[in-house]
């Protein structure tokens, strides 16, 4: 995020502070990945954003105000890169359009390290509030795995609680390695995870044949 040109630039107000609140947002996102949640003040979002006490308090009342902002704009972006993702796979068969939405979600967490640290980890440490955003975040993902999934070999529909658990199960080990000083490397782990999801619906030997052959 730009910041503003010293001195007078002719802005509107309501663009100035726009702006002064995306680099808030950032500022946050950015802090919390060097020191996490617990030892992240105002004072060092404030420096991160280039922007002064007095306004941060003009656009959030508290750092978990804050927070709750920058956390919901990560999850908005990761939501984008799934959704733009399935859209650009959408005639593609099933396995080709989860195969799109991986590959995505994997490369915007390798890109953009902080962004996988406010939402996979931070999101579990800020308190019940952002906790029921995650879980909220992880449930809502979901259906996108639901979406045109076959069916069990014997007919029958996949349990709701299928897609649940391949969704948290990634968020999890996703949120290791990013707490282990992976997170540029997440892509890395695109065959694995691929052919988890794919195990889970198709069985795991289908699921390796697809996964062998990209």
């Amino acid at each position: 995020m730009e910041r503003l040109p010293r001195g007078r630039h002719g802005l509107s107000p309501e663009f100035v502070a726009r702006n002064q609140r995306e680099r808030l947002i950032t500022g946050l996102t950015e802090v919390l990945y060097e020191v996490g949640y617990q030892k992240t003040t105002v004072s060092m979002i404030g420096r991160r954003a280039a922007v002064s006490k007095s306004d941060f308090y003009r656009h959030f009342e508290s750092k978990d105000e804050c927070f709750i902002a920058a956390y919901d704009t990560a999850i908005e972006r990761i939501r984008q890169a799934v959704t733009s993702a399935c859209e650009e796979a959408s005639g593609e068969e099933w396995p080709r359009r989860v195969r799109a939405a991986t590959g995505a979600l994997l490369d915007l967490l390798s890109e953009d390290p902080p962004l996988g640290g406010i939402a996979l980890v931070e999101g579990l440490r800020a308190g019940r509030e952002v906790y029921d955003r995650y879980q909220g975040a992880l449930d809502s993902f979901v259906s996108y795995l639901h979406e045109g999934a076959p069916s069990t070999p014997g007919g029958d529909e996949i349990p709701e609680a299928t897609g649940e658990a391949v969704v948290g199960g990634i968020a999890s080990l996703l949120g290791r390695r990013i707490l282990a000083g992976e997170a540029a490397q997440l892509s890395q782990l695109f065959p694995e995870i691929l052919e988890f999801i794919l195990s889970a619906y198709l069985g795991a030997e289908q699921a390796r044949r697809i996964t062998s052959a990209e």
